[in-house]
């Protein structure tokens, strides 16, 4: 099993540029709820992969526009949408920090300020995150805040 890195997407960014409580927000757009985090950056700002994994996915679909899809350690997908272009193939292996794209403010982030959408979602449910008083909650035990995993490794906290 490959081990899980905790990076920062976006090169020479830091927490200050992602609004934390932006993951799991509703209502958000034609998504409904806001499944992830947006990492605001300069156009062509380099974006890396966040751990290690196997890139599944790499083109352009509606709403993410340009985007690259992984899957990583603890079956863990990793999605990376809004990208002026990727710079990785599909079936390709990643380690974390490597260059697998630029930001930018494709699909339904055109004209918007350039960012990074990122999102991790788990192949298994996280049953105790379950609240039947929450919207879309069941969805919900499927994803991970990706600012906590981010940051979760103390070398990204510097």
């Amino acid at each position: 099993m490959l081990p899980e890195q905790h990076q920062i997407p976006v090169k020479g960014v830091t927490s200050k540029d992602w609004n934390p409580e932006s993951f799991w927000y509703y209502p958000w757009g034609r998504s409904g709820t806001h499944k992830g985090i947006d990492i605001f950056a300069k156009e062509g700002t380099q974006v890396v992969a966040s751990t290690s994994g196997l890139v599944l996915f790499t083109g352009n679909i509606s709403m993410g526009g340009n985007v690259v899809y992984m899957i990583g350690p603890k079956w863990r997908f990793h999605y990376f949408a809004h990208l002026r272009e990727s710079k990785i193939s599909k079936f390709s292996l990643v380690n974390a920090g490597e260059v697998i794209g630029l930001v930018g403010s494709s699909g339904n982030a055109k004209g918007k300020p350039p960012h990074l959408h990122y999102s991790i979602k788990s192949l298994f449910p996280y049953l105790w995150k379950y609240d039947s008083n929450a919207k879309n909650s069941w969805k919900r035990m499927f994803f991970i805040d990706p600012g906590k995993f981010i940051l979760s490794d103390k070398e990204n906290l510097k």
